[in-house]
């Protein structure tokens, strides 16, 4: 199978945590869309397996209008092959959803809502510069709830200033709403963002790790006792509501990335397009893609496997990781994963290296500690150790 992701890069404002790209001006829209159904065009050479996932990130993908929507997903089953059943997904955030606005996406056939709720906390909205408060993201996935049955929120924790009873809250309240999906992420401090000058300047505090750490088994425990499952670090459904497109990426599916910022896929080669609007524009319609090509090494690969393997539940395939890179590197792997499984944070499940409960909230830790180049200057230092 094959993924498609579509970047809408407009939101309302600017949220103090954030650095993936967009504009607040939407005058661009128009053009957007256009650039956006050309791009599709100029790479219609790459829909060469059945598309099963169209999934509309940003930004904020609910600011523009349904009938774009509609547009783009007709373009998409005009040019690429997609199969019968499509799993296809709008990113909204709760002040952009109304009846009428959910009634219409439904009609154009998208089934699943990803929407951005973060908190249920007005003090934390406020904080991160959120354009909704509690009322409005309780009310958006009630009336969600009228149209669509796949319906994921998202979560933050490790906020400033935020303990366990502020969490147990947000997540007690998030199973009151009885949604299917939810993902849940600790908050990072990116570069270049307001909260990162936040807390330079000492404006506000972060938790301690041990809070936060306290939040994510929290989190966990809470969600898996009512029934959900943990499959993969971030992610928590009840049965049958897995992202497939999420599932597709963790699973190292090829994918397609359209618009500015977008990433693609194709198991040898990935692509980002640039993270300019009137660029990406201006190219498209010079009849250019607007990207830049990295082409994997066998230690990306190598790397990559690791890395998003340990953060899901079905873990690394012991036999799918030997016809893929050789007997010499699973042996290394195994050698090295050793000390991990004698801690506690690792361990085998039959054919499976997978992560312990005591090793998720620290698994991307662990994968750096077993990529490729580790291992190369560890023997490196062996060998040189032997010699002397």
């Amino acid at each position: 199978m094959s993924g498609l992701y579509i970047h809408i890069p407009y939101c309302m404002k600017a949220c103090s945590y954030c650095n993936f790209h967009f504009s607040t001006s939407t005058n661009t829209v128009d053009d957007m869309v256009n650039s956006i159904l050309m791009e599709l065009e100029l790479r219609k050479n790459q829909c060469f397996e059945k598309i099963e996932t169209i999934y509309f990130g940003g930004g904020t993908p609910s600011l523009i209008k349904p009938e774009y929507f509609d547009k783009i997903i007709n373009s998409v089953k005009n040019i690429c092959s997609v199969g019968e059943n499509p799993e296809i997904t709008v990113e909204a955030n709760p002040d952009d959803i109304n009846s009428i606005y959910l009634e219409k996406l439904k009609k154009i056939g998208v089934n699943r809502l990803s929407i951005g709720v973060q908190s249920f906390n007005d003090s934390e909205l406020k904080l991160m510069n959120r354009a909704h408060d509690k009322k409005q993201a309780i009310k958006s996935i009630k009336d969600s709830k009228r149209f669509f049955d796949n319906i994921s929120i998202d979560l933050l924790y490790g906020t400033p200033y935020s303990n366990l009873n502020d969490w147990k809250s947000n997540v007690l309240r998030a199973l009151d709403l009885d949604v299917n999906h939810i993902s849940s992420y600790a908050l990072t401090i990116e570069p270049k963002t307001v909260l990162k000058k936040y807390v330079k300047d000492g404006i506000v505090e972060l938790p301690d790790d041990e809070i936060i750490e306290s939040q994510f088994f929290y989190l966990v425990d809470t969600l898996c006792n009512q029934g959900y499952k943990h499959y993969e670090l971030n992610s928590f459904c009840k049965n049958g509501f897995e992202s497939r497109n999420n599932t597709a990426y963790w699973k190292g599916e090829k994918y397609i990335g359209i618009g500015p910022s977008a990433h693609g896929y194709n198991g040898e080669t990935r692509y980002w397009n640039v993270s300019n609007n009137s660029k990406f524009i201006k190219t498209i319609k010079e009849g250019y893609l607007p990207q830049t090509i990295e082409k994997l090494s066998f230690v990306d690969k190598y790397n990559e496997t690791i890395m998003i393997g340990l953060r899901t539940s079905w873990g690394i395939s012991l036999s799918d990781f030997k016809k893929k890179f050789g007997e010499k590197y699973l042996k290394n792997l195994k050698k090295h994963a050793k000390i991990f499984i004698e801690q506690g944070f690792l361990f085998y499940d039959s054919d499976c290296l997978k992560t312990t409960r005591k090793g998720m909230f620290i698994v991307d830790g662990i994968s750096s500690k077993l990529f490729l180049i580790d291992f190369q200057e560890r023997e490196m230092c062996n060998e040189n150790k032997t010699l002397e």
